[in-house]
């Protein structure tokens, strides 16, 4: 009978623990956009950095972000609409280096 009892008592705590569970993400938050990478905005790519550069390309452009110029490893992206630029170096298949520049180096 006492184990019935202590059952019953672990069961009620637990529904009481269950409902103290909070949420961790903001009610506000919205996913990204269809088609929208969920990394980087327009007018800051650096978490793009360590990104295999063939699928980080898709993302930028998605994000209306244009190859400007490149010079060896090194490319420029800029964005027409928010005037932001990156310079972004690739090594080994991957973005090794992003960095936001100022708009005058796009």
């Amino acid at each position: 009978m006492a184990s019935i009892i202590n059952s019953a008592v672990a069961v009620a705590g637990l529904a009481l623990l269950a409902g103290c569970v909070e949420e961790t993400s903001a009610p506000s938050e919205q996913p990204p956009a269809q088609g929208m990478p969920s990394v980087g905005s327009s007018t800051d790519v650096t978490s793009f950095e360590g990104a295999r550069a063939g699928q980080a390309e898709g993302g930028l452009m998605a994000l209306g972000y244009e190859s400007i110029r490149s010079e060896g490893l090194t490319t420029y992206w800029f964005n027409r609409d928010t005037g932001a630029c990156a310079r972004i170096t690739t090594n080994q298949g991957r973005y090794s280096d992003v960095t936001m520049v100022p708009a005058e180096d796009c």
